[in-house]
């Protein structure tokens, strides 16, 4: 099968996300890197670009030399993946879909609900993928979660309870951190800073298991230390459609927590927890039963476990592999086979509209308010 082209905006040398975004694209072999705009700064991305092996005509110096290189290309990129500072998604995605480029977005897709809503339409008018990066949904045991629920093993939902939290921004000798200072800067971060950063990871979690959404909130925001003007903690009450419960707490000066990511799920007749520390591993117990553990790999898996599952059981599988389970429902879609466990535009406008809920929220302490983005109510 021929190698889809790919090209990365952002994810630069020294970057978080973008290591994983490289190996995930690469792993299965379905991608190939072709193009890149990898720093802010020209000539460092454009020779970061070339060490990683893409062409000098095709390591470009800003996304919109890029853009410009590549929409008359017989050979220009099937997707672009877009992981820059979250100030600049909107603009970027939305070029390169009107451009007729399938998109991968980092979270938040946007910093407004109406830049969400109009990501959702442009996509919609030009018939393109745009994907946002909840890689967390495609770990295979996430997936089989979603799957139980769906087939009634646990009966209606009645409960979700999601964390995620953990202590590494909680020195506040480290406030000034460039790395850390910017997430709690509305600046660069937007509205919200733990919430938008992570908290929204948990919410898309609980929608996806559920297979529901999210209908009104109460959020109560904090932020420990006092330079801070964005929050470094929230906790949230939410209401989904079919009338499940939602709880959910987020936190980054969670000292002592590492990733702290874990999600529970109660119905009538049975619980489901999984934990991103021990990813292989759902824990399943059935009403007056005893509590089983479903592992990776074993025999009886639902299908899109079974797909996503690369190495054999008892053998760990990591973040890198679950943003390559991305990639695998992209390259699917791509060709036209389309995945409904990729999470979309839909999935990256209504997390923006439950961040300026929450902050709404908080500021009126703690008041319900409606969490849909107005194209959806």
């Amino acid at each position: 099968m021929t190698k889809l082209k790919w090209g990365m905006i952002g994810g630069g040398e020294g970057s978080q996300i973008g290591p994983a975004h490289r190996l995930g694209a690469q792993a299965d072999g379905l991608f190939e890197m072709t193009a890149g705009a990898l720093d802010h700064r020209p000539e460092v991305g454009r020779d970061y670009a070339q060490r990683l092996g893409i062409a000098a005509d095709r390591a470009y110096g800003d996304w919109q030399e890029m853009l410009a290189g590549e929409k008359d290309r017989d050979d220009r990129i099937d997707l672009v993946t877009v992981a820059t500072p979250n100030a600049t998604h909107f603009e970027i995605t939305k070029a390169f879909l009107e451009a007729g480029f399938n998109v991968l977005c980092e979270k938040p897709m946007t910093m407004t609900v109406e830049e969400g809503e109009e990501i959702v339409r442009v996509a919609e008018k030009t018939g393109k993928i745009c994907a946002v990066n909840y890689c967390y949904s495609a770990y295979p045991m996430v997936r089989q979660a979603r799957a139980m629920v769906r087939a009634g093993e646990i009966g209606k939902v009645r409960l979700v309870v999601t964390n995620f939290a953990h202590g590494h921004h909680g020195d506040a000798t480290d406030a000034d951190n460039p790395r850390v200072r910017w997430r709690y800067d509305p600046a660069m971060a937007g509205v919200s800073g733990q919430f938008a950063d992570c908290g929204i990871h948990a919410l898309h979690m609980a929608s996806f298991i559920c297979d529901d959404e999210v209908e009104k909130l109460s959020a109560d925001f904090a932020s420990t230390i006092a330079s801070r003007e964005l929050e470094d903690d929230a906790m949230l009450n939410f209401r989904m459609r079919g009338g499940t419960i939602g709880r959910l707490w987020t936190s980054s000066v969670a000292i002592g927590r590492q990733h702290g990511f874990d999600i529970q799920v109660f119905g009538e007749t049975g619980g489901l927890r999984w934990a991103s520390e021990q990813p292989n591993q759902l824990i399943y117990t059935p009403v007056g039963g005893r509590t089983q553990v479903i592992e990776k790999g074993e025999d009886g898996l639902y299908e899109d476990a079974q797909r996503l599952s690369r190495v054999a059981i008892a053998h760990p599988e990591g973040f890198p592999l679950a943003v390559a389970n991305i990639y695998c429902d992209l390259a699917d879609a791509i060709r036209g086979e389309a995945r409904d466990g990729l999470p979309g535009a839909e999935a990256g406008v209504r997390s923006m509209a439950a961040v300026e809920t929450a902050v709404a929220s908080a500021k009126a302490d703690g008041v319900w308010m409606d969490a849909r983005p107005p194209m959806f109510r």
